[in-house]
């Protein structure tokens, strides 16, 4: 199910997913996966914004390196329109940028904040573009304004943002978790403390907005309703092995059957059914750490970044033998549709 020592020490593409071309020179900061069509970008510690046009046929996967545009610090985050033209991306320069990509036009400058920008989301429902920084703010924008049309206060520095309207949940710094309705959201909805004990890392609002997903540091994962059915909230462990504990990095809802993907700095990916509270499939470990992921639109794609993340120190990063790589694993039906609930016991 996973491999061990050093054959997966040396293995960087265990599963044998596709590779993609012209992959970033530096780490993989964010990826994501156009709502419309096939077009994937990556944001990278090389100040990059990167486009390929991947092309699946069968089994078959091809990948274009289409354009590129950069920022003048390193990028942390992006995010697509939902009609799939344009791409934001925010990063080190404090800077928001818009990039009409499918037209060719240039990246405008639409949002700024006081310090570097860790995310960055649409949110069709509203028209309004949402920005979180490490300048303790969420900031919501008008495209057609130069100063935000709401600026919330938050409690500590963003780490992650979820949105899936009316819901959108931010993750800060000492453990804060805040819910807010969209319908309202210059106020709190809701504050809790993490279920977990130890540094956020990635949120993931559910696709029906009745709570998250949350991942932290110490290779753990929350699963929290929002509405008072605490019942229904537990902690499941994670990307470990022995005594080693690693980060989960990335949490991702299958667009279609709702089950999701963790990804962590052990350099696995695994899937897994929240509802049965089963792991549906355990992927081979790659040599480095996973630091983003995403779904294409229908799921048919899942696309990880396999690069160093600086989790265990700058004494074990070797920039002469690093390597920046992005693959493309396409999910059999079985390891990401949730199996009947009669009897289903055990893990595939």
């Amino acid at each position: 199910m996973s491999t061990f020592g050093v054959a997966s020490a040396s293995n960087t593409n265990p599963n044998k997913s596709t590779e993609v071309v012209s992959p970033p020179t530096d780490a993989v900061s964010s990826l994501c996966f156009s709502p419309k069509a096939n077009h994937l970008v990556a944001t990278s510690w090389d100040n990059q914004v990167r486009c390929w046009e991947v092309t699946k046929n069968g089994t078959s996967v091809t990948t274009v390196a289409k354009t590129s545009m950069a920022h003048e610090q390193p990028v942390l985050c992006s995010s697509w329109k939902d009609d799939g033209t344009t791409v934001f991306s925010g990063g080190c320069d404090k800077q928001v940028k818009m990039w009409p990509l499918l037209s060719g036009g240039q990246p405008t400058t639409v949002a700024m904040h006081d310090g570097p920008v860790t995310q960055v989301a649409w949110i069709p429902e509203m028209n309004l573009l949402v920005s979180g920084s490490w300048d303790k703010t969420l900031r919501y924008w008008d495209l057609r304004q130069s100063n935000p049309v709401h600026t919330q206060q938050l409690p500590d520095r963003c780490y992650s943002l979820s949105v899936r309207h009316p819901l959108l949940v931010v993750a800060t710094a000492d453990r804060n978790l805040i819910a807010f309705n969209l319908q309202n959201p210059q106020a709190e909805f809701k504050r809790i403390v993490s279920p977990l004990k130890y540094q956020t890392r990635c949120v993931a609002a559910f696709p029906d907005q009745t709570g998250f997903l949350v991942g932290s540091i110490e290779g753990r994962v929350g699963v929290h309703h929002i509405d008072e059915q605490q019942s229904k909230n537990f902690t499941f462990k994670c990307h470990r092995e022995g005594n080693e504990i690693y980060a989960v990095n990335s949490l991702n809802f299958h667009p279609v059957h709702h089950t999701f993907a963790t990804a962590g700095s052990d350099g696995a990916f695994n899937f897994w059914d929240k509802d049965s509270k089963q792991r549906l499939k355990a992927m081979s470990r790659c040599n480095q750490p996973i630091p983003c992921s995403s779904f294409n639109n229908d799921g048919s794609i899942y696309a990880y970044a396999v690069c160093y993340d600086w989790s265990k120190g700058a004494e074990n990063h070797n920039p002469s033998t690093a390597k920046t790589s992005i693959y493309l694993h396409l999910p059999q039906e079985s390891e990401v549709k949730a199996k009947p609930r009669a009897g289903a016991v055990g893990r595939k």
